[in-house]
Order: structure tokens, then C-alpha cells, then sequence
């Protein structure tokens, strides 16, 4: 059965206290057909017992409010949770909610944990890959010193794309552990554009690229500033490669959606293929080096968020990029 508790108990309250009203009115009329020279005492003792009993009735239903006030509190304390503004439930509570809170509160503890356990697999696998990785880079360099190029070329391919992948999936396994975690992580949008536009101009300073940003410092969402960097840096390297002079990164919001659109005056990009460059090992140009990992990882990362990435066509000419995300 649907509806509000609160109407619920103002209902049977108010159901209660006029059948006790009625079984006193029924008695007091019976009292004075009994005994007519009491009429009017009766009629006085009537009117006061009226009174009174609307007294109760409008004493009653503020207890009930009183008494349904805890629900309303919790409610705004998981609204904070989830909002990112707190990250357990906090205040006291009756007797009869107590234990709700404290399981609720258990919950988010083990979420917490959980998040650390597969945090720390993540960095354990990584760190354990990280040798083999380098001794077959190291291989690599020595077989090209030796002359045998070819052997160098495709040990140096293998060993980047098995580091593609990794970088791959240690990015989806933080951000699903991020998504499932206890809400409570936000973190603002200009300082990862910040610092992932000073870098994008260094790495492509021979290019004398222009990378403009619109992008206010209000603007927050509700994730690990590293998954947000993960998603916007590969969006903004993407731009840089197929720029010819000008990138341009911006924000804006729309109801509870944060929007950042990453725009480049490149060639463009054929709508045939806008969603196959988004799954994973796609490229849109073999000739470019990369495993096509880069906009797929954007994708799944949005996606474990809530949120999305499309490719669109450009004001400046190019392609843009529109990441969708939660906003706070």
C-alpha cells in the first residue's frame, strides 16, 4: 500500500480520537435522557467535553507530526550523503529508527572498505606488471642498438598496447569502485582543466596549438578528481592530435547535469564513425599510433558515473567531444 506514513498516522489518529469523542457524546446524551434535570449541567458539561476534545484532536495531530519529524530528518541526511555533502548519516534518532541508521551507517562503512580493498588489487596488479613491462621495453632497446629494428618495433608495439591496457582497465576498475563507493567524493572541474591544458601545451609547444577554456570554477561533480582527469585528459590529448591551430574546452549546466564540451578545428570526424570510435580498440585514423583505447576509456568511465560522451561536429570546424556528467 502507497502514501505518505505521515497520512497515514494523522488519519488513524484523528479516526481514533473521534470514535473516543462519539462513545463520550453517546454516553453523556444517555445521561441526560436518564436524568432530564441535568439538562443543564449536561448541555455545559457538552459544550466543555466539545472543546476539549478538539483540544486533544489538534494535540494529537501534533504529535503525530512530532512523532513522524525523525523520518524527515533521516531523509535529509541521506539527500546530504548523496549529494557528496556527508558521508555518514549523523544526529539521534528514536529508539524504533536507531537501528535503521545504524545499518545504514554500517553499509556505507563496508562500501568504504570494499572501495579500499579493490583500490589496493588495482595498484597491487599494476605495480606487479610494472617490471616484466620494463625489462621487455629494455629489450626492446637493445634489440634496435643491435640492429634488429623490426624485433624492436614489435616488442615496443606489444609492450605499449599491454600498457594501454593496463591503464585501461586500472582506470575502469577506479572508477566502478568509485561509482559503488559511499557518496560523499566531489571535486571541481577547473583545476583538472587547469593543469591538464599547461601539460597539453608543453607536449605540443612545436605545434604553437591555442587552447582556449571557458570553464567556471563554480562547477563541480560528484566523482575522484583522478577519474575526471583520466576523462578529460584523453579528451583533450584527442583534440590536440587532430587540431590544426585551435582547441577549445568549456562548461556549462543544465539542471543537474555538468556538461564539458572539448572542441578542435581539425578535419572533423565522419558521422559514420562517431560510434565506433568510441568502443574499445577502435581508431579512427590506423595511421595514428594508439590502440584506440583513449575515447573508449572516456566512454565506459562516463558511463560507471551516470553520465555520457558524444561526438559532434564542431563550431570551429573540427570535431567536439561533449562529456556528460552528474553535477553537484
Amino acid at each position: 500500500m502507497k502514501g505518505s506514513l505521515r497520512t497515514r498516522l494523522v488519519a488513524g489518529a484523528l479516526v481514533w480520537m473521534t470514535a473516543v469523542l462519539l462513545g463520550v457524546l453517546s454516553l453523556l446524551l444517555r445521561i441526560m435522557h436518564n436524568h432530564p434535570d441535568l439538562d443543564l449541567v449536561g448541555a455545559t458539561f457538552f459544550i466543555a467535553i466539545g472543546f476539549g476534545g478538539g483540544a486533544f484532536l489538534v494535540g494529537g495531530v501534533f504529535l503525530v507530526r512530532n512523532a513522524v519529524a525523525p523520518f524527515r530528518g533521516l531523509r535529509a541526511k541521506l539527500a546530504l550523503v548523496r549529494e557528496g555533502r556527508s558521508q555518514r548519516i549523523e544526529g539521534e534518532y528514536p529508539t524504533e529508527v536507531e537501528p535503521l541508521v545504524n545499518d545504514l551507517n554500517a553499509l556505507l562503512d563496508d562500501r568504504e572498505r570494499a572501495v579500499a580493498r579493490a583500490l589496493t588489487t588495482a595498484g597491487d596488479l599494476a605495480h606487479g606488471l610494472k617490471t616484466p613491462l620494463a625489462v621487455l621495453a629494455q629489450e626492446a632497446e637493445q634489440a634496435a642498438a643491435a640492429g634488429h629494428h623490426e624485433l624492436a618495433t614489435t616488442l615496443q608495439q606489444q609492450v605499449d598496447r599491454m600498457q594501454q591496457q593496463i591503464d585501461y582497465q586500472l582506470a575502469r576498475a577506479r572508477a566502478t569502485a568509485a561509482s559503488r563507493a559511499a557518496p560523499g567524493v566531489r571535486c571541481a572541474v577547473l583545476p583538472s582543466v587547469e593543469g591538464l591544458v599547461r601539460t597539453m601545451r608543453r607536449l605540443h609547444a612545436a605545434r604553437e596549438l591555442t587552447i582556449d577554456t571557458d570553464v567556471s570554477p563554480a562547477h563541480e561533480i560528484r566523482g575522484r578528481r583522478e577519474d575526471l582527469d583520466e576523462m578529460l585528459g584523453n579528451l583533450l590529448d584527442n583534440a590536440c592530435k587532430w587540431a590544426r591551430s585551435r582547441v577549445a574546452i568549456s562548461s556549462s549546466i543544465d539542471e543537474a547535469w555538468l556538461f564539458i564540451s572539448v572542441d578542435d578545428d581539425g578535419p572533423g570526424l565522419d558521422p559514420s564513425m562517431r560510434a565506433q570510435v568510441l568502443q574499445r580498440g577502435v581508431s579512427a585514423d590506423q595511421q595514428v599510433r594508439g590502440s584506440g583505447l583513449g575515447l573508449a576509456i572516456v566512454s565506459d568511465l562516463a558511463e560507471l558515473y551516470g553520465g555520457s560522451v558524444t561526438l559532434e561536429n564542431s563550431a570551429l570546424g573540427g570535431t567536439r567531444a561533449r562529456l556528460q556528467l552528474p553535477g553537484i
